[in-house]
């Protein structure tokens, strides 16, 4: 039997991936996907023209903020995965009204729907960012949260509403909290597509601060795997931790990327003020989904690395436009 899979924001960077990924030749083959994507500047067709031609592939383009069009969509599907948001921090310290408006309304329009059309399972993906800064030690999906951003306290906000549906309607709801993402078809405005993207241009690249403010990193490919294990395996109104287990500082990070590209600090790097409420450093626990859904990542940080900045590389037809929304 087909499980009939709505997923939002499936054109951006993560959400065409995991499109990708099940609809290609590893995938389960149970599944139809609907991608609906307002298709905004992060938004791009182009990630998913691997898949726009298979049988159970459909795309609409429309807002998560569109009661109409949610409902009419929930009606014909069986399972949810969220990924629309607004998800860049600076943008959110610029204004943060749209971050409100898609993460917190959009998802409450999404749930709402899905629980009155009695969508069977809905999957929120949200952010370790939601935890605030942690000096030493992780966190585990019991710490409570603690959101320093316009950004992140939107993702925090749309978790609870996602997760008050469960409790208060029964509504099958699991949240994943992924670490920071790396990989092909980022868009060009999150740190390692800047950079690498700056560097192949021959630009220096903007590090704030001191460079050590600390994350720890996740290739797509195994975020993907985390959110399909929770899809298919994990258990209702739980929240799972998905982590890549490579903690690395800003300053590590462009030094490798400098390594690779064959450039110099001295005349690629310069330092800039900080980010306002600038998080120190993120570090999630992910004991449980590991224990209870057996997870682990499998891509080595220097193998993902040295893949996405070959990516890029071969990729400048797709990215160069972008770089101008930038």
């Amino acid at each position: 039997m087909t499980t009939r899979l709505l997923v939002t924001g499936g054109a951006g960077f993560i959400g065409s991936h995991y499109v990708r990924t099940l609809l290609g030749p590893e995938g389960p083959g149970d599944v139809s996907v609907t991608v609906l994507d307002k298709l905004t500047y992060a938004g791009n067709l182009a990630n998913l023209d691997e898949v726009r031609s298979h049988p159970h592939f459909s795309f609409v383009q429309g807002d998560v903020c569109d009661a109409q069009t949610v409902a009419r969509l929930m009606a014909v599907h069986d399972q949810v995965v969220h990924f629309a948001a607004e998800s860049h921090v600076d943008r959110s310290i610029d204004g943060g009204t749209e971050f409100v408006r898609t993460n917190v309304l959009g998802t409450h329009t999404l749930v709402d729907a899905a629980n009155r059309a009695n969508i069977e399972r809905f999957v929120h993906i949200s952010t370790d960012e939601v935890y605030g800064s942690i000096e030493v030690g992780s966190w585990p999906e019991t710490d409570p949260l603690r959101p320093n951003s316009p950004y992140s306290s939107s993702k925090a906000s749309s978790d609870l509403v996602a997760l008050a549906y469960h409790r208060t309607h029964g509504l099958d709801v699991r949240v994943t909290r992924c670490s920071n993402n790396y990989g092909h078809h980022q868009f060009p405005e999150k740190l390692i597509p800047l950079f690498t993207t700056h560097l192949l241009e021959g630009r220096r690249v903007p590090l704030y601060g001191d460079g050590g403010n600390v994350r720890d990193w996740l290739h797509i490919d195994d975020h993907v795997q985390g959110i399909e294990l929770v899809r298919t395996r994990g258990r209702a109104g739980e929240v799972y931790n998905i982590g890549g287990g490579a903690e690395l500082s800003n300053n590590e990070i462009t030094r490798l990327l400098l390594e690779a590209l064959a450039v110099d600090w001295e005349s690629s790097v310069v330092y800039v003020e900080d980010r306002k409420g600038h998080d120190r450093r993120y570090s999630v626990d992910w004991t449980k989904i590991h224990e209870e859904l057996g997870y682990i990542p499998r891509v080595p940080f220097e193998e993902g690395l040295a893949a996405t900045v070959r990516w890029y590389r071969d990729h400048r037809a797709w990215w160069e436009p972008l770089k101008a929304r930038v």
